[in-house]
């Protein structure tokens, strides 16, 4: 078993089935019996293909008259992401590329990367260059403005750097600063609402607040429960629908929600999110952004604090949404992080500090 057979094998679940691009690597990786250095290899092969698919094909379209099967499809995505992105020696690109492939179909596939190496690329469009989704592209570039939009654009084409917090946890460091712009004291009750998989939570207890760390899934509370367990901290861990907490109202000092989101902020360490996420699923995600705001905000003590994030860029889904009943806006600066004044709130984009974009917004409880 090699890197180029394990990533093939990835590339195949994930565009033919639809897999998610972490849990089937992960999964063949753990069998493979790869080296470590394979097992990087294979890694930046899936990633990095999956995140240029549109750029790939439209290296190895330039040469195809009609269109491949999906098998072939996926071996020219792999050739061409080596070739073009992947700083691979185009011998080793093409060679080790053409030996995956079936006898049948070797010599086609031989013929194209062979044109792709040898041939200089006319991008037919940035969205194209840059492997998104062109609605992702004007929609970046109608919220931001062209300039940080390409940016960000292409710093969201770069591998996600692991961060690691001083207790061991890795954690992008965005996320840190919105735990921090919590601002949470000893003693206080802090819930966190959407806490899966816990970096969050457990930031805030590692600050000596009570926490409760809510998710609507069993299997997703399970990872804040082993991730607490892991650093040694004491958070109450529950099963509850956001939307319809059970919480009685004033319970908590304060409560976080790091809201579910189209995480256009965090395509960089989600290869094949910008080939999933729909223009309506943004639509949808707003309304259910809304009512975990509707519903969270009673939870909230008089003067206390609500803070309300999302790893995401886009206005609907953050500064658009009105402040609850009852609160106003906290327009301090956060405590910690790269951030740039947005509306009534704070955003950071991917390329200002190399950190996954994110918005927040920050309100206190004044009746």
């Amino acid at each position: 078993m090699t890197a180029r057979r394990v990533a093939y094998d990835a590339l195949r679940r994930i565009e033919g089935d639809g897999a998610y691009a972490n849990l089937v690597l992960r999964t063949m990786l753990d069998r493979s019996g790869l080296t470590d250095q394979d097992r990087r290899f294979a890694t930046d092969l899936v990633y990095g293909t999956t995140r240029m698919r549109r750029a790939c094909d439209a290296l190895v379209d330039r040469f195809v008259t009609s269109p491949p099967d999906d098998a072939t499809r996926t071996l020219l995505r792999l050739g061409a992401y080596q070739l073009v992105f992947g700083d691979v020696a185009p011998h080793a690109a093409v060679s080790e590329t053409v030996g995956l492939a079936p006898r049948r179909t070797r010599g086609f596939v031989n013929a194209v990367l062979r044109k792709v190496s040898a041939t200089d690329m006319v991008w037919p469009s940035e969205a194209a260059r840059l492997s998104y989704p062109d609605w992702i592209v004007d929609l970046l570039t109608a919220e931001l403005g062209r300039d940080d939009a390409l940016a960000a654009l292409v710093a969201m084409n770069e591998p996600a750097v692991a961060t690691v917090r001083d207790d061991g946890y890795v954690q992008d460091e965005s996320s840190q600063w919105v735990a921090a712009a919590v601002e949470p004291r000893p003693g206080e009750r802090v819930l966190d609402t959407c806490a899966a998989p816990g970096g969050k939570a457990t930031a805030l207890a590692a600050a000596g607040a009570n926490v409760t760390a809510a998710d609507v899934r069993p299997n997703r509370v399970s990872l804040v429960v082993e991730n607490a367990e892991r650093l040694g901290l004491d958070l109450q861990c529950v099963v509850e629908d956001a939307t319809c907490p059970s919480f009685p109202a004033g319970s908590f000092d304060a409560v976080l929600i790091d809201a579910p989101c189209s995480g256009l902020g965090a395509l960089r360490r989600r290869p094949d999110a910008r080939w999933r996420i729909r223009p309506s699923d943004v639509d949808d995600l707003v309304v259910l952004q809304r009512r975990i705001l509707d519903a969270s905000a009673p939870l909230v003590a008089p003067g206390g604090r609500l803070v309300y994030s999302v790893c995401t860029l886009t206005a609907a889904e953050s500064i658009e949404h009105p402040v609850p009943d009852g609160f106003e806006i906290d327009d301090r600066p956060p405590p910690v992080g790269t951030w740039r004044p947005y509306g009534p709130g704070w955003r950071v984009l991917p390329h200002d500090a190399g950190t996954d974009g994110m918005v927040l917004l920050r309100y206190r409880r004044v009746s």
